[in-house]
């Protein structure tokens, strides 16, 4: 069974800096893409940003320039540095994989249990 477990989320003042982690585990063949989503209180999930496994990435705009995605693919691991917070960033970031597990049926998408980022002063 594939677990994606989050890290390193919490409170933070605006200006400052977190960084996220979400280790994937479990029966993993291939991880295609990972990478990251976020739900604010009353409003649908949104991307943040996604890594193939090639390293190429993809940013929502209103976070370009101030967070960096990146992944080590020997860990299952994808990580999310958050720069220059703003209280807008205030929600609950959702770890994504896709992921083909031992059984090989096909890629299936796994999600994280979230972690809260509250931006505040």
């Amino acid at each position: 069974q594939v677990q994606l477990v989050e890290s390193g989320g919490g409170l933070v003042q605006p200006g400052g800096s977190l960084r996220l982690s979400c280790a994937a585990s479990g029966s993993i063949f291939s991880i295609l893409v990972m990478g990251w989503y976020r739900q604010a209180p009353g409003k649908q999930r949104e991307l943040v940003a996604t890594i193939t496994s090639a390293g190429r990435t993809n940013y929502a705009d209103s976070v370009k320039g101030r967070f960096t995605i990146s992944r080590d693919n020997a860990k299952n691991t994808v990580y999310l540095q958050t720069n220059s917070l703003e209280s807008e960033d205030t929600a609950v970031y959702f770890c994504y994989a896709n992921i083909l597990d031992g059984t090989r049926s096909g890629f299936r998408d796994y999600w994280g249990q979230g972690t809260q980022v509250t931006v505040s002063s």
